[in-house]
């Protein structure tokens, strides 16, 4: 299974969507420019990757000088006109050959590309081959392969050349990767090609946190979003759970590790500290974010940044998968604080319903619902808090027999109640809320109050029929994020209509939870033939043509493992 799931999700390393990676590493491989070779650079928290080159060429020359193209990728190599394949039967065979040995049982054509650790990459190939390096500063310089180069990347991204055994790098990596493909899920036929790509995005999406020790944390992107966001790491863990639940279990104690003193979580765990108000961003971006955060609140004061509380959900599911109690009782107290946080430190209006302070904590930045004047009460939030009440309710029950739970199912009621008030009889859907104003955009979070399994039949089934109505959010390839008969219906602007894949599973699940579990899986199957079709787990995709948002990331850590997810549940 490990063979073929890496040669599957070899298929879609393109260099250009998918760059050639290592777990742990903070290199990237993409294509060259100008298509021959490829270019280096380092994944950094709040840098683009213009801002990380290291390399803007690495070509293989031959005899001759003439550049050899990119003609293979699997995770473990790039090969440059032809392969170094080493001969398969002999690591099984010979466990105590030197890589020397390997190296001499090899058929060699052209050259590769490995890593030798996290920070170093190594080049080898035939005899009178060549490696042509292009710095960012347009320097050249050339070195003959013979045994191997090692590409040692500095901090600050310098790189020094040495000799080195490209063999025994090509065997490490090879190792490194068979080992997390072999924790691959087995799914159905037509969902197992993809399954594998994703299942590689979440290991190459792995980076050290040094601030942690040895911490693994699974980021959304090592393009751009190199740090652990607590909602990220939710959805991440309840894909990774089916493959890897040690390293599910650790993404969720990462991002509960942080608490502020009031209990809040904060929305980013990264290699610098935190990301828990608007203090903790550069200076340059707080006067904006204040400007934007309560009106109620003290506009002077620091915005509260975290994220929806799925964190039950989420710790529910994980432990589904591999029991650990212990570990349960340590989630849960943080849990119950952060819970508490929100009725205690962000219900701005002190009406008993929790408001988002900022877009931020919302997890929908961009949404409409975010045009009018803040905090804002909003349907997805109260129907999380009704979610995690009663999950906590549940989880203590098994983990903390002697705990009194009554409190959380009596909250969950009270914001229920609550959060009726926000159906609009007239308009047929849930309203968001701005100071107090009503948001009229019809948005995603309208649908979400079906999570709590709990609403009065005629609620539930009014918004069942706008998850099937073509007009509103029944379109071809899935649930847009806003309706597309909404005048703020964009199908390119992020949380404006493109489809998530996070959003609709949850949809999915609240349909479900509502008694509609025929139309739950129909969902589903819609996501993971969105996610096939547009060729990957984007960030978002175009609900128009199922292909990617042009401003989206790809290669993304939730759409990946929620891929996975829903591929086992319709295994």
């Amino acid at each position: 299974m490990m063979t073929d799931a890496a040669a599957l999700a070899g298929r879609h390393l393109d260099l250009v969507s998918a760059p050639f990676t290592l777990p742990r590493s903070r290199v990237l491989v993409f294509r060259a420019e100008d298509g021959e070779g490829v270019r280096v650079h380092t994944s950094e928290y709040e840098r683009r990757l213009s801002e990380c080159r290291v390399l803007d060429g690495i070509e293989i020359l031959d005899a001759d000088g003439t550049v050899l193209p990119v003609t293979d990728v699997l995770p473990a190599r790039v090969s440059f006109g032809g392969a170094l394949r080493l001969v398969a039967p002999l690591l099984a065979q010979e466990p105590s050959a030197s890589p020397r040995s390997l190296s001499e049982r090899s058929e060699t054509k052209g050259a590769t590309l490995t890593f030798a650790d996290p920070s170093t990459l190594s080049v080898g190939g035939a005899p009178g081959l060549r490696v042509r390096l292009t710095h960012p500063d347009g320097r050249t310089e050339e070195h003959p392969l013979g045994d191997g180069i090692l590409l040692r990347i500095a901090a600050d991204r310098t790189v020094a050349v040495e000799p080195g055994d490209h063999a025994a790098a090509l065997i490490a990596t090879e190792a490194i990767w068979a080992d997390w493909f072999a924790k691959c899920p087995t799914v159905r036929d037509d969902l197992q090609e993809m399954t594998a790509f994703c299942w590689w995005v979440l290991g190459a999406n792995i980076v050290e946190l040094p601030s942690l020790g040895d911490a693994r944390a699974i980021v959304p992107s090592k393009i751009g979003y190199v740090g652990l966001w607590q909602w990220d790491a939710y959805f991440i863990a309840v894909g990774l759970r089916h493959g890897d639940p040690e390293l599910a279990r650790e993404q969720l104690d990462i991002a509960f590790r942080f608490p502020q003193p009031d209990g809040q979580l904060p929305d980013v765990v990264h290699e610098l500290g935190v990301l828990a108000t608007s203090d903790d961003l550069p200076e340059s971006d707080r006067a904006n974010l204040r400007r934007a955060g309560s009106q109620i609140a003290d506009p002077s004061a620091p915005v509260p940044l975290t994220k929806p509380p799925l964190a039950a959900w989420a710790l529910r599911k994980v432990l589904e998968i591999e029991d650990a109690p212990d570990y349960a009782r340590t989630q849960l107290a943080r849990i119950v604080r952060s819970q508490d946080w929100w009725f205690a430190g962000s219900d701005l209006d002190h009406d008993g319903m929790p408001e988002y302070g900022h877009p931020y904590s919302s997890g929908l930045d961009d949404s409409p619902i975010f045009d009018g004047p803040l905090p804002t009460a909003a349907p997805d939030l109260g129907a999380y808090l009704v979610r995690q009440d009663l999950e906590l309710a549940s989880l203590l029950q098994r983990y903390e027999p002697a705990a009194d739970v009554a409190r959380f199912r009596e909250r969950a009621a009270a914001t229920q109640e609550l959060l009726l008030r926000m159906w609009d009889q007239g308009r047929g859907r849930f309203l968001a809320f701005g100071s107090g104003e009503p948001q009229l955009s019809d948005t995603v979070v309208g649908l979400m109050p079906l999570l709590t399994g709990t609403l009065p039949a005629p609620i539930a089934e009014a918004l069942r029929s706008a998850v099937d109505d073509p007009e509103r959010f029944g379109l071809e390839w899935g649930l847009p994020t806003v309706a597309a008969s909404d005048p703020d219906f964009s199908d390119e602007r992020m949380w404006r209509g493109p489809v998530w894949v996070n959003t609709s599973m949850l949809v999915a699940e609240g349909l479900e939870a509502s008694g509609y579990a025929e139309r739950a899986r129909e969902l589903r199957e819609q996501i993971v033939a969105l996610v096939i079709h547009g060729g990957g787990p984007h960030e978002y995709f175009n609900p128009r043509t199922g292909f990617k948002a042009d401003r989206a990331t790809t290669a993304f850590g939730w759409s990946a493992a929620l891929f996975i997810d829903l591929a086992v549940q319709l295994s």
